[in-house]
């Protein structure tokens, strides 16, 4: 295959030339009035209130077109101070509104997650950040919650267990519930206030907060917790794995102030350009069997907690035109694979090629995007719905690997790579490691602890996990988990195992 810019004799083609300025001839594509301040696409020229119109229908039709946030919910948005979080808060403080169309009807909260440690910030450059980060907050009005990173080293254990799931909602049950709480808010008269349910408080208006009071309302945190956490992404390997790793303590970290105050649904400002990065990476990375769950609008791998993504239709151009003539403000933070080089990672090299091959191929992101919504949510076992199997401990999707099966060259692999690990964790008295019992059937030997783990891991963060050399910098609650759930599975072998006993007894006897 002919690669581009190589040399093979023959001068390089030349860049394709840039796309043409709407002149003052043109006009807008939807009212054919107006002067173009913006061209999408090719031939798509847009006016300032067109494609401002253009770009909330896009939000407001994804989220009704699913019907999954129902009237009075509380929905968290996941702010990361980036381009396409803040359009996402932007598009929700306009839809809650008076001047709206068609109002929004959920209660929202933001969240912010420090994420300084992780990337080897300084405390002054984390105080500097938090400073741009709290004035935007204290001007969007909604409850806001600032939490570290490191806070994860003090999550319960049951972050990682999948709640039960509520049934899926009959046909009919959005609208019924619309229309009952509209009657409600004509009842309650004026004073409901938009997106409240009956017995709920109005929604926080935005009023003015000193700095010391914003400053007391975040809790620093601990010198120990900055100290492990940092211990922890230096003891990774290589970039690959440290991404992965902070997303997993994210999404953690998300899901427990989520439920901590009753959030049911948590909003994510992904981007179509982002969703379809992240489908290719995921495919390099092995995550091939999560793709549905990964890339589409909601994902409800948690349980009592489903997330959404209502930007999926927004690519990070039009992100970036709206935020600039609209004056969304945004805070950047550098993160682990800042200035990294392209090859450093397969984040970085996957985003490169998609934008390199986008530039070249202008519908290389759309198509990507538009195989991961034909991509289904079918649990591996079969298509029975409400089945919770066994789950991965980090990413908590269903296993896709089977532990029996050492036949497959992942099996052999596993095996090998096991055996070959020498246990870097403490043993107790007995000789099993100290924090974990790898004992089954209760006997005592000594076993490593990585090899426990392993076994609770998808193939993904299997493979993840080989970077990181030792358990001792997890933060606690991965390891009590882990050490719970292998407790059950030899609790449920041993009656299993006393079951068939007494059944071979009954059997020899008659």
């Amino acid at each position: 295959m002919c690669q581009v810019g190589e040399d093979y004799g023959e001068p390089a083609p030349r860049e394709p030339p840039p796309a043409p300025r709407p002149s003052r001839e043109h006009k807008c594509v939807k009212c054919k009035e107006a002067q173009p301040v913006v061209v999408i696409r090719a031939g798509d020229a847009f006016c300032r209130d067109c494609f401002k119109a253009f770009y909330i229908h896009k939000f407001r039709a994804m989220l009704g077109k699913n019907r999954l946030i129902f009237p009075g919910e509380k929905v968290l948005l996941a702010w990361s101070g980036g381009p396409s979080s803040s359009s996402m808060v932007r598009q929700v403080l306009e839809g809650l509104s008076q001047d709206s169309a068609k109002r929004l009807r959920f209660v929202p909260g933001v969240i912010f997650i420090d994420e300084g440690a992780a990337c080897g910030r300084s405390p002054e450059e984390r105080a500097k950040t938090l400073a741009e980060v709290k004035p935007i907050l204290q001007a969007i009005g909604f409850p806001w919650h600032v939490v570290a990173l490191e806070e994860v080293f003090s999550l319960p254990p049951s972050v990682l267990r999948c709640s039960s799931q509520e049934p899926a909602a009959p046909d009919g049950a959005y609208k019924a519930a619309v229309d009952n709480f509209l009657q409600q808010q004509h009842v309650l008269g004026a004073g409901g206030g938009p997106g409240l349910a009956h017995g709920e408080e109005p929604l926080p208006q935005p009023r003015a907060q000193s700095a010391w009071d914003l400053q007391s309302l975040v809790r620093p945190p601990a010198a120990a917790q900055t100290e492990a956490l940092s211990h922890l992404f230096c003891s990774v390997r290589t970039l690959t794995a440290k991404e992965e790793l902070l997303q997993t303590l994210r999404v953690h970290l998300i899901l427990h102030v989520a439920r901590a105050h009753g959030y049911s649904k948590v909003m994510t400002g992904d981007s179509c350009t982002r969703l379809a990065i992240k489908l290719m990476t995921n495919l390099a990375l092995g995550r091939g069997a999560f793709l549905a769950w990964d890339t589409g609008f909601s994902d409800e791998r948690h349980g009592d907690v489903v997330v959404v993504r209502p930007m999926r239709e927004h690519t990070l151009k039009e992100v970036a035109f709206y935020n600039r003539l609209f004056s969304v403000p945004s805070v950047f933070t550098p993160a682990v694979d800042t200035k990294a080089p392209e090859k450093a990672s397969i984040h970085r090299l996957m985003e490169a090629f998609i934008l390199r091959l986008q530039i070249q191929f202008p519908s290389t992101v759309s198509t990507v995007y538009r195989t991961s919504e034909k991509l289904a949510k079918a649990p591996r076992d079969g298509p029975a719905a409400g089945t919770c199997g066994p789950r991965c401990l980090l990413c908590m999707c269903t296993l896709d690997v089977d532990t029996a099966d050492s036949a497959t060259a992942f099996g052999v692999q596993t095996a090998s790579h096991l055996s070959q690990i020498q246990s870097p964790t403490p043993l107790t008295e007995t000789g099993t490691p100290q924090g974990l019992c790898c004992s089954p059937g209760g006997a005592s030997r000594r076993e490593d602890p990585q090899a426990c783990i392993a076994e609770q891991l998808c193939y993904g963060c299997r493979v993840n996990m080989k970077d990181l050399p030792s358990l001792e910098p997890l933060p606690p609650y991965i390891l009590a988990e882990a050490q719970l759930r292998t407790q059950r599975a030899w609790v449920l072998a041993e009656l299993r195992d006393c079951l068939i006993e007494d059944s071979e007894d009954e059997v020899g006897q008659s």
